[in-house]
């Protein structure tokens, strides 16, 4: 029932982890495919992983149903408006359909899908009715966001690291061992860069009418466009190839740039490394709130800056919070005409704990004219404030009085002492909810780094999927075999290839020719002659025609070898 919820809801994150107490228990996934009934539950869980590109969850899922005995069901294999079920929705690009190297009839599949009948479903949204977007069907609210693999392989891979700065910013350099305080720098920069990502250049199309012959015929040739003309009608072609994508929502074309690859600082990514964040780790936190240091050393820590984390997300601007907290005091200080009016306190932000300095300002800073104004209606109104709920009251007694008890000392050991003194907190207190019901495999998977993406996992995860569902009773679609071979190919995953020919052959699909010999042909240039050898037997056993240059090249190569 709480995977359900959660699920439907869209608290995905959440959704995982009552799902993976549920996979302990037998037949748990049948119970959370309840026959399909009520909006068939794991149909939804399905789909809100594949959705947001949570793959090896899905994966995880899958292998779970494998062992409960439960088949995929049908609403968990819709199709997406690209022709593509979970085996591949995930996969980049989203919103194309998977090239199968030949050219798609669309008269034909019109016709199949009830076009001439008026039964085919259109995907134009229509306003105050049923949303035809299939995956919408029982979400309480709206299906989850459409999110890459990729994409979401790389928000994992900066949230850890924004986790890790952080730490590494509460705790000082006792985290990383006995480094120097240059090493500290360096590993609190790699972070920083890490968490900004990739310089993202604007990405923005040159002005048509300062680009030159070339320029213009490279961008015509790029969208298949005729590139014949003298130069003013090659730039009106382009103006209104811009105004078509515009009009329609497609991205504008621009020259590829290469990108640079990332140099590997194999110390910076051992210290980093020593970074353990200790999430879920309840001992470990009643320590550190009793005192002790990291290394279990009563010891007071290092006095680090306190930096939001709107400046660790976003890090255009390269000064501190420091320096902006000096900067705005001269301005103060400069500008004495103008009154700037500040807030007395802070509200808290994240795990920030609200400091009051009491002995750096003795003397107490004039009072707000709002503050007044509530000062002056509160002893006007003696009477009506009464008949207010003490918690309102309470609350109008922090804004406006900030002497009360509620602050604490500056030094975090030091405000631990006095919540201990004033039995505000109590270690007793520290459980999470792993603790309580037993959930020992949360420590580890918390703790643990989340894997960094690249071409050959992707495809290597498309062709586990696509196995993992043939077995629990599904079928893939010739697009979902089209978008894990180009996965393949992109990697370059020779020893693939054939996995995912013969896996599309038995299905029943076939591919077009262009798309064999290019595989073919990638194989040879390779080097690979035994993935190409046996990839020309697997075409020729299903009657596939095999270009005769091709075919030559294949046999030339397996002689030499």
């Amino acid at each position: 029932l709480l995977v359900e919820c959660f699920t439907k809801y869209c608290v995905t994150k959440e959704a995982i982890r009552h799902f993976r107490a549920l996979k302990n228990i037998e037949g748990g996934a049948q119970v959370l495919h309840n026959n399909g009934q009520h909006g068939d539950p794991l149909s939804l869980y399905l789909r809100a992983l594949c959705r947001e590109g949570r793959v090896v969850e899905l994966l995880e899922a899958l292998e779970t149903m494998l062992k409960d005995n439960q088949q995929i069901p049908p609403r968990a294999m819709i199709l997406s408006r690209n022709y593509r079920t979970l085996v591949s929705s995930w996969i980049e690009p989203l919103q194309e359909e998977a090239e199968i190297g030949r050219e798609v009839d669309y008269i034909s599949r019109y016709i199949a899908e009830g076009g001439l009948t008026g039964e085919r479903k259109r995907w134009v949204p229509r306003r105050g009715k049923t949303p035809l977007d299939p995956d919408a069907e029982g979400f309480i609210y709206s299906n989850p966001m459409e999110t890459s693999f990729k994409r979401r392989c790389l928000e994992e891979w900066k949230i850890h690291h924004r986790k890790l700065l952080k730490f590494l910013r509460n705790e000082g350099p006792a985290v990383l061992g006995n480094v120097s305080e240059s090493d500290y720098v360096r590993v609190e920069e790699r972070l920083k860069k890490i968490i900004r990502g990739p310089e993202q250049s604007s990405l923005k199309p040159k002005a048509a009418s300062k680009m030159t012959v070339s320029e213009l015929r490279e961008e015509l040739e790029a969208q298949d466009l005729p590139t014949d003309g003298t130069r003013n009608v090659l730039y009106q072609r382009v103006q209104k190839a811009r105004r078509i994508n515009r009009s329609r929502g497609r991205p504008l074309w621009v020259p590829p740039v290469e990108e640079a690859e990332e140099e590997v600082d194999e110390e910076l990514d051992g210290l980093i490394g020593r970074i353990k964040t200790e999430e879920g780790n309840t001992e470990f936190w009643k320590r550190r709130f009793l005192g002790e240091d990291v290394n279990g050393i009563q010891s007071s820590p290092l006095k680090t800056e306190y930096i939001d984390d709107a400046y660790v997300i976003d890090d255009d601007a390269d000064t501190d919070y420091a320096e902006d907290v000096a900067a705005v005091e001269d301005d103060e200080v400069d500008e004495e005409e103008e009154e700037i009016e500040q807030p007395e306190s802070q509200p808290e932000t994240g795990d920030r704990v609200i400091i009051k300095d009491k002995e750096d300002n003795p003397s107490k800073p004039p009072l707000m004219i709002g503050v007044q104004l509530l000062k002056d209606s509160g002893e006007s109104t003696t009477t009506s404030s009464s008949k207010k709920s003490p918690r309102r009251s309470t609350r109008k007694y922090v804004e406006v009085d900030d002497d009360d008890e509620d602050w604490f000392p500056e030094d975090i050991h030091e405000a631990f002492k006095e919540m201990r003194n004033r039995k505000v907190f109590d270690v007793e207190d520290m459980y999470t909810i792993a603790d309580a019901w037993g959930w020992t495999w949360e420590k580890e998977l918390k703790n643990r780094a989340p894997r960094r993406w690249s071409q050959e996992w992707e495809a290597e995860l498309g062709v586990r999927v696509m196995n993992k569902v043939i077995e629990l009773g599904g079928k893939p679609t010739i697009g979902d075999c089209g978008m894990v071979l180009r996965a393949a190919i992109r990697a370059p995953s020779p020893w693939l290839f054939l996995q995912i020919v013969q896996t599309t052959h038995g299905l029943g699909y076939v591919f077009g020719n262009p798309l064999y010999d290019e595989i073919l042909r990638l194989c040879l240039d390779l080097g690979e002659v035994d993935a190409a050898v046996a990839m020309a037997a697997e075409l020729e056993t299903n009657g596939i025609e095999v270009p005769s240059e091709t075919l030559d090249s294949v046999i030339v190569s397996a002689r030499q070898l």
